[in-house]
């Protein structure tokens, strides 16, 4: 019910709403006030979840908006500030030796294909899988303006209420990994 109200305040009015028309016509039928009053107060309900749902931030909102600031730093090839939000020292720097050696016009996220929160654990977990996209040239100059679209799975940690990245990998789109592809022990490739 939590994440109906905070994910899905659409869903929770049109239910809302459905309950109160009902109150509505049982009052017109038998008369009774009761059921008119019930319907005002499911009718007044409404605006009240919406409310609630934009001031609530849940996980996968954090998340979400985190992913976003972690593409724009990449675009902005501000290495450090991407390198941050890694939360194990070792991965962060793969990734600064990673992220040094292009750079970037732009990065943008494609779609964000799930966040799943994994039940039962503690820190909380979270498995991310997202498509972006970069137009990126090689410092050397080598690869100049090129397009590169990568699917990244990253798995995620709540550390003193903010996410971090604890392991990721990347892959073409399509096919089987490449010689630009990362691998770990912890996500999995789908």
């Amino acid at each position: 019910m939590i994440n109906l109200l905070a994910e899905q305040p659409m869903l929770l009015s049109l239910m809302l709403a459905a309950c109160s028309g009902a109150l509505f016509f049982g009052w017109l039928q038998t008369g009774k006030r009761g059921a008119a009053g019930s319907g005002l107060v499911f009718l007044a309900l409404i605006p009240v979840v919406h409310l609630i749902a934009a001031k609530w931030e849940t996980d996968r909102e954090q998340i979400e908006s985190l992913l976003y600031e972690l593409a724009d730093a990449v675009e902005s090839n501000d290495a450090e500030r991407a390198v941050k939000v890694i939360g194990d020292p070792e991965l962060r720097d793969r990734a600064r030796a990673e992220l040094s050696r292009y750079q970037f016009t732009l990065a943008a996220i494609n779609k964000i294909r799930r966040i799943d929160l994994i039940e039962g654990t503690f820190p909380q977990e979270a498995d991310v899988e997202l498509s972006a996209k970069v137009d990126v040239s090689d410092r050397r100059g080598q690869i100049q303006n090129v397009r590169v679209l990568r699917l990244l799975i990253l798995r995620m940690e709540a550390r003193s209420g903010t996410w971090v990245v604890v392991d990721y990998q990347h892959f073409p789109i399509t096919g089987k990994p490449d010689a630009a592809s990362q691998f770990s022990n912890t996500p999995r490739r789908p």
